[in-house]
């Protein structure tokens, strides 16, 4: 049968497979279903937007009042009283002060704990002045060390002859310095060395004369303070009077920071100074401990003369001395028995911290560096 001819002006559609009726002039033809593009076709330039979109300016960062900015509200007195029943008012000058010491307490507990070096040091605290508190400032200074860092703190006696460092700290060891001196070539690990040692209740170790011994001397004070270093990342060294001795040349030899304790006497700021002069003049490291030493002012109760405090400022004032500490009167350091780290009153253990913190952020290790310069 012959094939109909198609109407005038209608077509057929192949794809859909009817008939489509003509189109009006100018009409645009319109597609039943998606057609895609050609394969050759390029992607729509991302730049270009249907509208115009206008530039857009950085917003501005919202202020937050952050709890640095906005002090806390007073928690004590009648001002915390206000406080906690919603009406929310600043903290008082005592109050305020008080927050202010906290913080710098934790600090300074921060400095310590996070202070690192590339291998161990030494912390002499020495004052050519007998009775001043060199042993003391010894022990407290190295439990403060070792409670925050949690150990690895010794502390050791390098006096010429038997000191009262284990009299001083806590516990009743059997072996100590004398015997260490004697074995010292031996000692292979931590727990040999341990043998020789007083543990302390801050973590420290302590290492001092359980009975008479030889005379300490240089080459003592280096293999001590070399077997020390091989277990213990912080040595404090309580020294002598002599400071023309070997061991105290020794200690000086193997040590980083010094600390120089006084009392509010004119006779031991004095020494004190003479202690400092001597080192200048020796130059090099000798001079550079004395540049950064610290000076730690004790009170041990006894009266003190307003012109005699005066005239002993003014000397500590020209000393020199990178830092300066006051410790106040504490009655278990003036009870001259054991010493606890725990039993001192608040405000010691801050200026304690204090210290501290001074020291290990004065201590100059090159990095590398097997041992203290030469002199």
């Amino acid at each position: 049968m012959p094939e109909s001819p198609e109407p005038d002006g209608y077509s057929i559609d192949s794809r859909l497979g009817r008939i489509v009726p003509p189109r009006p002039p100018g009409e645009t033809p319109m597609h039943a279903v998606p057609i895609s593009p050609p394969v050759s076709a390029h992607p729509a330039d991302a730049r270009i937007t249907a509208f115009p979109v206008p530039s857009a300016d950085p917003a501005e960062e919202p202020h937050f009042m952050t709890t640095s900015d906005r002090p806390a509200p007073a928690r004590t007195g009648l001002r915390g009283l206000l406080s906690g029943i919603g009406i929310r008012v600043a903290p008082g000058p005592v109050e305020q002060a008080n927050r202010d010491s906290d913080a710098r307490l934790r600090r300074d507990e921060e400095l310590i704990r996070q202070a690192t070096w590339t291998r161990a040091v030494g912390v002499l605290v020495a004052n050519r002045k007998g009775g001043v508190g060199k042993t003391p400032v010894s022990l407290l200074l190295a439990g403060t060390l070792a409670s925050i860092r949690g150990g690895s703190v010794c502390v050791v006696e390098v006096s010429d002859d038997p000191g009262s460092l284990t009299f001083r700290a806590e516990g009743s060891p059997h072996l100590g310095l004398g015997e260490l001196m004697a074995d010292v070539g031996s000692i292979s690990s931590a727990g040999q060395l341990a043998g020789y040692t007083a543990p302390q209740t801050s973590f420290a170790s302590v290492i001092g004369s359980v009975g008479d011994r030889p005379p300490l001397t240089r080459d003592h004070v280096a293999a001590v303070a070399a077997v020390i270093d091989e277990y213990y990342s912080i040595r404090v060294m309580d020294s002598g009077n002599q400071s023309s001795s070997s061991a105290f040349d020794g200690a000086i030899e193997s040590a980083d920071a010094l600390v120089i304790p006084v009392l509010n006497s004119g006779d031991a700021v004095l020494e004190a100074l003479a202690l400092l002069d001597r080192l200048r003049r020796q130059g090099g490291r000798q001079a550079e401990l004395a540049d950064r030493a610290v000076i730690l002012r004790l009170n041990d109760g006894r009266p003190q003369h307003p012109q005699v405090m005066e005239r002993i400022n003014r000397i500590i004032a020209g000393a020199g001395s990178s830092h300066v500490f006051e410790v106040p009167y504490d009655s278990h350091i003036a009870e001259r028995g054991q010493l606890t780290l725990g039993k001192l009153d608040p405000a010691t253990y801050r200026v304690f911290a204090a210290t501290a913190a001074a020291i290990v952020c004065s201590v100059k290790v090159p990095a590398g560096s097997p041992g203290p310069p030469e002199r």
